[in-house]
């Protein structure tokens, strides 16, 4: 019975890749992608911490694939534990290359993730989202890690929901442009809480800042 229904499940997901396969490889019409801010001028100052951008590698790079990346540690002095902010944005996705977790890469890093769920967050304008959080130990250190999936304005923490607004905003937008959000804060002397709150109030401030770089 486990069998079955661990199959049952496994199906639609199956068959909702392939249809998104060939869905965004079959249509060749140029996207009409608005116009929007390179990653490279997301703002340095958020609040008052500041940012120092780290280049990825080339096998970073290779795997992420064609997209505009930006990775950043903020600080609010050089005797903090800074956080770090990493936006991969794909204008498109028609080439095969999606979106996909970051929990994928966290064991082959040396991280292992400890617990995970979803948290609410509530935006500027009063709507409320939901947000991916789990925390992730390598040895004594512990991080607590934050991430969603945004495109046009829309943010879902579901990699599934991601990729089925992939496939209906290609039908109805002609646009398979989305991004990745990631937000890593080091959880200081077994204090959650703290970091918690700590990343939380980053994000907040910079989700108004994002729709400069990831078109609505």
């Amino acid at each position: 019975m486990l069998c079955l229904s661990t199959w049952q499940r496994f199906v639609p997901v199956a068959l909702l890749l392939a249809a998104t396969a060939l869905l965004l490889n079959g249509r060749d019409r140029n996207e009409l992608l608005p116009a929007h801010e390179e990653l490279s001028s997301f703002p340095v100052h958020v609040g008052q911490l500041k940012g120092r951008d780290f280049e990825l590698s080339s096998d970073e790079l290779e795997v992420l694939g064609p997209g505009q990346f930006l990775l950043r540690e903020y600080a609010g002095s050089a005797s903090e534990p800074p956080l770090s902010l990493f936006i991969a944005f794909f204008p498109s996705q028609r080439s095969g290359d999606t979106i996909h977790s970051p929990k994928n890469c966290i064991p082959g890093s040396g991280w292992i993730p400890i617990t995970s769920g979803r948290i609410p967050l509530q935006r500027a304008d009063g709507s409320i989202i939901s947000i991916n959080r789990y925390v992730i130990g390598k040895g004594n250190d512990r991080d607590l890690v934050f991430y969603w999936y945004q495109a046009h304005g829309r943010v879902t923490p579901s990699e599934g929901w991601a990729k089925y607004f992939l496939v209906k905003d290609a039908i109805e937008l002609n646009r398979t442009d989305g991004a990745l959000i990631r937000v890593v804060v080091p959880v200081e002397g077994g204090d959650e809480g703290a970091a918690q709150a700590e990343g939380l109030q980053f994000i907040r401030q910079i989700l108004p800042l994002l729709d400069s770089s990831i078109p609505r």
